[in-house]
């Protein structure tokens, strides 16, 4: 047998492109047992294993990669689980290669191995043989805790603090449980059914999920401390969507991201006339931005029945924040990349877009984000016909909750301050992470902000102090 650090990557089955771009079934295919043995066998177990170390969850990657290659799949999902909560969902969302599998040794010289896929095999493998084995929890403590937001952060913490025997209750303002797992991540990334098994797994754990309970209106913070919670968790990420400000975005047919991919994922408007949520299909879309968001937007624009789907970004493609995969699978899927490009208005007619106009952009020098500085270039205006434009540049906090308790300190971008260790934030007893600290970041910096959390929380109510 060839030595195993010559064993190339094992790749992953997908939908052929010129299927997938009409239906919103999961593109990436997964591994199955052969092929998950074999990429099992690439690990060198390492006696130092770096790649623990670029998990922001600290999941034992070395042991349950092992348990793989024994076969001892279920045993794999148990070290998992011991750190993470939602397996199949971090196999799914999580850019490995920027954290663990860039730390694995093996990328040196080679590809590194694919912890993503699998991870994403191990918790797929307990749907297929109907095996939801419950985790123990500790004995229960008697003591309320109060989670504010189901997203990954919340659903994180309130899985973490019930396993240590606390009454967790997590309150989410939607009818639906997930947070931007649900409303923001497409159906061919992430299945939705997907999804409500990593819940159902959450609630095994004792916590009680309440929906529709939108905190600042419904209670205050300082209500649910009043009502008994000993400490609370606010997990509320980034739901408020941003716009660039030009003429014409107050037009109809142009979205903020946040309510395209609400109304395709959360309210189904993919399935019409199942579903009858109305949103715009067809014609030709222009989506701004260069992020994941962007991608989905693109991609569920194509999938909705889009003649055509131009990505507008300012910059080049170097410079693109989104998944190196997603922007593979954009230009599989046909999505035009208008890169080096920036919208300057949107024009319409009788109330409706009809298109939008643009001006060619040059790098200059670095900017704060270290990538290179947009310019625009003088004279190089042009116009893009379309039907629909979609706003994906980024999203900020919800000030909902925050303007209701004035004694939670916020920056001047109005994200909660929260220390970066313990997650306090400046009123006793409340603790803050995810999106809602941060800004808009990744799912698993979300969900390892929900376990720092989860342990300082556990370290106040016994210790008492803050």
């Amino acid at each position: 047998m060839a030595k195993r650090e010559k064993i190339p990557r094992t790749p992953i089955k997908e939908q052929d492109p010129d299927k997938r771009r009409s239906n919103f079934d999961e593109v990436a295919l997964g591994y199955s047992k052969k092929e998950a043995l074999l990429e099992a066998s690439r690990c060198l177990q390492c006696k130092n294993p770096k790649c623990i170390d670029g998990c922001p969850v600290g999941i034992d990657i070395k042991s349950f990669i092992k348990l793989i290659s024994e076969e001892e799949y279920e045993a794999a999902l148990e070290k998992i689980r011991e750190t993470n909560s939602l397996p199949a969902i971090c196999g799914r969302v999580c850019p490995q290669e920027d954290q663990c599998e860039k730390t694995c040794i093996l990328s040196i010289k080679d590809d590194p191995v694919a912890i993503g896929r699998l991870e994403r095999f191990v918790a797929d493998n307990e749907d297929k043989n109907k095996k939801h084995k419950k985790k123990i929890r500790s004995k229960p403590k008697g003591i309320k805790t109060a989670v504010i937001g189901s997203g990954p952060a919340g659903l994180t913490c309130a899985g973490e603090l019930a396993k240590l025997g606390y009454d967790v209750t997590l309150f989410e303002a939607l009818h639906k449980a997930g947070g931007v797992l649900v409303y923001g991540i497409p159906e061919f990334r992430l299945p939705k059914s997907i999804l409500e098994r990593e819940i159902d797994f959450v609630r095994s754990l004792g916590v009680e999920i309440k929906l529709n309970m939108v905190i600042g209106k419904i209670f205050t913070v300082d209500e649910l401390l009043k009502e008994g919670y000993r400490a609370v968790f606010i997990a509320t990420g980034a739901g408020l969507p941003y716009f660039m400000g030009i003429p014409g975005e107050n037009l109809n047919g142009v979205y903020s991201a946040n309510e395209y991919l609400t109304r395709s994922n959360l309210m189904k408007a993919y399935k019409f006339p199942e579903y009858d949520t109305p949103i715009k299909m067809g014609g030709d879309v222009a989506v701004v931005g260069g992020g994941n968001v962007a991608m989905d937007s693109a991609r569920t624009a194509l999938r909705l029945g889009a003649h055509k789907v131009s990505l507008i970004y300012r910059r080049s493609e170097k410079e693109m924040p989104a998944r190196d995969e997603e922007i593979e699978h954009a230009k599989q899927e046909g999505i035009d990349f208008n890169l080096l490009t920036n919208p300057i208005e949107i024009i319409g007619k009788e109330g409706w877009v009809e298109r939008i106009r643009c001006i060619r952009m040059e790098l200059g020098e670095p900017d704060d984000s270290g990538r290179r500085r947009p310019m625009p270039v003088k004279g190089s205006e042009f116009e893009i016909g379309l039907d629909t434009v979609v706003m994906a540049i980024g999203q900020g906090p919800n000030p909902l909750l925050t303007s209701k308790d004035k004694d939670i300190e916020l920056n001047s971008r109005g994200n909660i301050i929260a220390d970066a260790e313990t997650l306090k934030t400046t009123k006793e007893g409340v603790f803050a992470g995810g999106d809602i600290v941060t800004g808009a970041a990744t799912v698993i910096l979300a969900m390892g902000a929900g376990k720092k959390a989860a342990k300082a929380m556990d370290e106040y109510i016994k210790t008492g102090a803050f």
